[in-house]
């Protein structure tokens, strides 16, 4: 390898172009040999392709060429203003070939056979013709950018100089009185500083310029407004000095007696203060309103119904608090962005205002959060009628670029003084009845009870053992078995969870999961519950009992999660599992909670081999026409419809038309809840592919289900006995 030379320059953006090959390997050789780096361009297309796609320092150029020519990318560079100096390398050393390149903008013409160190000398010179014109190009920039920066400086001074004689009228202006109020210096020269003075203002001014006193007695910073020319005011921070300044400025006669007699003018300073002002007022508005709805916010809420409360009391009247939650505006802030979650609260904020009375306030309390404010309330219908009359505009659809979007509210409401005597209480007690709206569905109101207290207190301390329980490991694991009704083995496994309480024993997921549900901390939950099983799973298929597969429940929470699929196959993965052996059962109510999220979310881990299964079949509220979109492996029967068969078969028409609906669609069937041998062998004479239910199993610790899976004794259940009508 050739040691670069010293003057090389690496950095050296270099094109090398000849319609042949051999001619263009040897000149790129060359130019490497002496340490640089070039791009090769075969012909004449080639290299105008090269040209207008990077920006290059030297080009040797061929001129003889079939189709483009060099004296065409001559005429190229130069109609176009390209920087690159061109050096012409060619056999055609015609007086009319070297005058034709040089006219049009070469910078050298060597001729072939060419001396190597004529070629590189050449180069090099261009080169560093380069880089000189790009450090002039630099330098001049550098110049115009400094007197630019000067210019600027000196035209944007931010201070008005000005001086009265002592009659108070002009002597002098400087420029800056153009921007700040519109005049000409020349025009103010002579007149009286009156004329800009605002007419409220006028006393404080005449006081400021009649100022004789001096040192720390003396006037200082006054605030004034100024009238522009076409009328419009300016507020103004005006600095005087009667006193050291003035004497330094010969503005009195005798340098050492500072008299009435002795005074001659005023010197002074104005300076533009109109943005601070500004950003006084917006600080005091963003102290107490909401910048994203301009609405009122808790400080000023708080301020309205103290005062409210306090009228009230007087009066001996009502007031009412309302407080609202969004429903869905999660998924649409998580789905469409914050920028439309933003839009979305503005809108809903524009329609709550055209809910209300005059003297209503309503405030957004934090993030989906609003808060109204009704006073003067006579009856307890005067709030109904405003509470419905909410309800029924956030259940009309927004639309925003396109979005047609669709949001409830959940409502709680406190009436004083029944349900609190002060403002902090009224929230609390709003806030609490809005719970229980949320608990029963969402999308209505509740008036607060001393009741709701209790359970509020309550939820609160499930809540908080809930928490709590996820850090110290309370959540444990259990598996039900699902088997096969045509071997009798356990083909896979459900995964459920359990919350085994310090100090409560066993909870019932009755009791925690919609709780979880609410807070949040059901993803949590889903990803323990996940993690778990697959390992489980995964350590059961190595032991050798059987290729097992699992069944885990999703929430819509935890496939709206950014990253859902990453994270999921990420957990499969670390197991050491094949995702064709995990199967997700969802809800048909969830599926349609967001269809636009979900359902893509769901067909990306089925692409990818794992199974979905729709959970509680038959339940919900999914036409067939939907059903027909939704990525599905599997049905699963309710246990609801399992529950009514009979030895005598009435109660099975349901279940006789989802079997039937399973095999015209090609989808695996699992029942729940199998209990009895009535159940079980109608399930089995009707298709059904797998159960699971009390009949075999109850859900079951990993030990228990392990021994079971050892044992595989279920075999005696398919054995066809007469089973009795109340079995």
């Amino acid at each position: 390898m050739v040691d670069r030379p010293a003057t090389s320059d690496p950095s050296a953006r270099i094109l090398l172009v000849d319609d042949k090959e051999e001619l263009l390997t040897s000149l790129y050789h060359l130019v490497t040999l002496y340490g640089y780096e070039a791009d090769q361009a075969l012909g004449g297309e080639a290299a105008l392709k090269a040209l207008r796609e990077t920006e290059y320092d030297v080009v040797l150029l061929d001129l003889i060429m079939p189709g483009v020519s060099g004296h065409d990318i001559l005429d190229v560079a130069a109609r176009e203003h390209l920087k690159c100096k061109i050096i012409v390398v060619s056999g055609d050393s015609s007086f009319s070939g070297v005058k034709h390149a040089l006219h049009c903008g070469a910078f050298d013409f060597i001729k072939k056979p060419y001396e190597a160190a004529e070629l590189i000398a050449t180069m090099e010179t261009a080169l560093r013709q380069v880089r000189l014109e790009s450090q002039a190009d630099e330098m001049e920039l550098k110049l115009k950018e400094s007197e630019k920066l000067h210019r600027f400086i000196v035209h944007s001074s931010p201070d008005l100089v000005y001086m009265l004689d002592r009659n108070g009228c002009f002597t002098f202006i400087n420029d800056r009185i153009q921007t700040m109020l519109g005049y000409e210096p020349e025009e103010l020269i002579g007149r009286h500083y009156s004329e800009l003075i605002d007419e409220d203002d006028l006393d404080l001014a005449n006081n400021l310029f009649n100022e004789r006193r001096t040192g720390e007695r003396a006037g200082r910073n006054v605030e004034l407004r100024l009238r522009r020319r076409r009328g419009e005011t300016v507020e103004t921070s005006r600095s005087t000095s009667v006193w050291t300044e003035l004497t330094a400025m010969g503005i009195y006669t005798d340098a050492t007696e500072r008299t009435r007699d002795t005074f001659i003018g005023t010197y002074g300073t104005a300076r533009d203060i109109s943005e601070r002002k500004e950003a006084q007022e917006l600080i005091n508005f963003q102290a107490y309103h909401d910048l994203l709805t301009h609405l009122p916010n808790r400080a000023l809420l708080r301020d309205r119904l103290s005062l409210a409360i306090t009228q009230a009391r007087r009066n001996r009247s009502k007031l009412a608090t309302m407080f609202l939650d969004l429903d869905r505006f999660k998924v649409v802030n998580d789905t469409l962005g914050h920028n439309m979650g933003d839009r979305l609260l503005r809108a809903v904020a524009n329609r709550l205002q055209g809910c209300l009375r005059g003297g209503d306030t309503l405030s957004r309390f934090g993030g989906d959060e609003f808060t109204l404010l009704l006073p003067e309330i006579r009856i307890r219908d005067d709030v109904v009628v405003i509470a419905e009359k909410i309800l029924d505009r956030l259940n009309q659809p927004f639309v925003i670029d396109g979005h047609e979007l669709f949001v409830g509210a959940s409502i709680g409401i406190a009436m004083y003084p029944e349900a609190g005597e002060t403002g902090d209480t009224l929230v609390q007690n709003a806030d609490i009845a809005m719970y229980h709206v949320k608990s029963r569905g969402k999308n209505g109101y509740q008036f607060f009870s001393e009741e709701m207290n209790n359970q509020f207190s309550s939820r609160l301390n499930l809540e908080r053992e809930l928490r709590n329980g996820l850090i110290q490991g309370e959540f444990e694991v259990f598996y039900q078995p699902q088997v096969s009704l045509r071997d009798a083995s356990i083909r896979g496994v459900e995964a459920l969870v359990r919350w085994r309480h310090g100090e409560r024993g066993m909870i019932t997921p009755n009791e925690f999961l919609p709780l979880a549900q609410e807070t949040g901390l059901i993803m949590q939950l889903d990803e323990f519950v996940q993690r778990q099983a697959f390992n489980d799973v995964a350590a059961w298929r190595r032991a050798g009992l059987g290729d097992l597969n699992i069944s885990v429940n999703l929430t819509a929470a935890q496939i709206e999660q950014e990253g859902f699929v990453d994270k999921l196959m990420a957990s499969i993965g670390e197991a050491g599992l094949e995702a064709s052996c995990v199967e997700l059962e969802i809800t048909e109510n969830t599926l349609m909670q967001d269809m636009e999220v979900i359902i893509p979310r769901l067909k990306e881990v089925q692409k990818l081999g794992v199974r979905i299964a729709i959970d509680d079949f038959g339940t919900g509220y999914s036409s067939l026409s939907y059903l027909q979109q939704f990525p599905i492996n599997t049905l699963k029967i309710d246990r609801g419809f399992v529950g009514d068969i009979r030895a005598d078969e009435t109660g099975s028409s349901i279940v006789d038309a989802i079997v039937a609906m399973a095999r015209g669609m090609r989808l695996d069937l699992i029942a729940e809840g199998v209990e009895n041998r009535t159940q079980l062998n109608y399930l089995r004479e009707h298709g059904c592919d797998e159960v699971q239910g009390y009949l075999f199993s109850a859900a079951v610790p990993a030990d228990e289900i392990e021994a079971l899976l050892r044992e595989n004794a279920f075999d005696q259940l398919l054995v066809s006995k007469p089973v009795a009508a109340t079995a």
